[in-house]
């Protein structure tokens, strides 16, 4: 039976969501039978909120301003909700899955969001103080909007949650261990999504030792062998591996010391300082925190910022390729890894030592095979879909339970 299913993502400034259809009847994807239908966000939240819906092909079909700053979050899902009611026209929404960052130690599957469930996860905020209370805001709203509607958690950190023991613990008593101070990895729905469109699409690889790169304004890279993640660059936080748009990646732990001793920064100084202010953003001297907008630029700080982001992205593929022992294919994927060309051509100048080679031509379509014939590994660009692979999830869940989706 086809199933209409409601992705979710909230953050801070912006609600990105999307309407697939999904079940028996609808056309198999590489990843399963997803489509979407209908997809928007709600952008400025805080300043001036703006909605806009458009339908699979891009068209624009709806849009909503509000002048004032103040919108309560639960007026805008209200709105959201009403757009999509009527753009559908009587056709319902099934279900809900939502994009939850952190799952913490516990949370290793999808679920279905009970008050018990936003209590258990609204104690792990203080794992992902900048993330969890945007994620949890949707769920109260719609259980008070539409209490019926069936509402799945699906975690980015699930993917990663039986990370081998050596890259998932830190060299600290194990006290704190015990406690969740260990590493969770994100971007988990991206990389789920790219495993299975591989075991679909190019099983010799998915069966093989693959590096992803998931690069956009959040970045990250994942060691797969066999489809299960083994490494991967983000640990405790979404602070930390490689350098991003405005978060400054792996960093000395002894630098928060010494920022709160000889500046006198406090906690949350320093949490902006780090998560806002740095990355592409401080490296360019403030210019921007945009790729595309450094790769344009000519000035000195730009090009530098771009080549300390290609350096340490160099550092930690060869760090996962050797986690894996080796590297049979690597895949692209996210703003930045799908649709900037030289940051790929860098990248392989960097890693030419292991064989990595690619066609400049096939490079420059920004899409599936572009290495060259005597590369040692494969190179692909993939697309990845976040919220396919919450409505899949949302729907297997709900499936096995016999609820709505089954």
């Amino acid at each position: 039976m086809v199933q209409l299913v409601m992705a979710l993502n909230a953050g801070s400034s912006s609600v990105k969501f999307s309407v697939c259809r999904a079940g028996e009847g609808v056309r198999a994807q590489a990843v399963g039978p997803v489509e979407t239908v209908l997809a928007g966000q709600v952008e400025r939240i805080g300043i001036a909120p703006r909605l806009s819906l458009h339908d699979g092909a891009g068209t624009v079909l709806a849009e909503r301003r509000w002048a004032e700053a103040d919108v309560p979050f639960a007026t805008l899902l209200a709105e959201i909700l009403a757009q999509l009611d009527r753009t559908l026209g009587g056709q319902a929404i099934t279900a809900l899955g939502h994009r939850v960052v952190h799952g913490g130690p516990d949370h290793a599957a999808p679920q279905r969001v009970t008050p018990e469930l936003i209590a258990a996860l609204e104690a792990l905020t203080p794992l992902a103080p900048l993330h969890m209370p945007h994620n949890l805001a949707p769920m109260r709203a719609m259980a008070a909007l539409r209490p019926d509607l069936p509402q799945v958690a699906c975690f980015d950190t699930a993917f990663h949650h039986d990370l081998p023991l050596c890259a998932r613990r830190f060299a600290l008593p194990q006290c704190y261990e015990a406690d969740g101070i260990r590493r969770y990895g994100f971007h988990g729905l991206s990389y789920d999504y790219v495993a299975r469109y591989l075991r679909h699409a190019l099983p010799h690889l998915a069966q093989g030792r693959v590096v992803v790169a998931h690069l956009g304004s959040g970045a990250s890279l994942c060691a797969l062998s066999g489809g299960r993640s083994m490494d991967t660059t983000m640990g405790f936080s979404p602070l930390d591996g490689l350098i991003m748009g405005t978060r400054c990646g792996a960093l000395d732990p002894a630098i928060v010391l010494y920022l709160q001793e000889h500046y006198g920064l406090g906690i949350e100084a320093i949490r902006t300082l780090l998560y806002q202010k740095s990355g592409l953003l401080a490296l360019s001297g403030g210019l921007s925190s945009d790729m595309h907008v450094l790769l344009g630029d000519p000035s000195p700080l730009a090009a530098q910022a771009v080549e300390q982001f290609v350096y340490r992205l160099a550092q930690d593929a060869a760090a996962m390729v050797s986690a894996l022992g080796g590297v049979d294919g690597f895949v692209f994927t996210a703003g930045i890894g799908e649709h900037e060309p030289p940051i790929r051509a860098r990248l392989a100048q960097s890693l030419a030592w292991l064989g990595m080679r690619i066609d400049a031509g096939a490079n420059a379509r920004n899409s599936g095979l572009i290495s060259t014939a005597d590369s040692a590994m494969e190179v692909h660009v993939l697309p990845t879909d976040e919220d396919a692979m919450i409505v899949l999830h949302t729907t297997e869940l709900l499936s096995a339970q016999g609820g709505p989706a089954a």
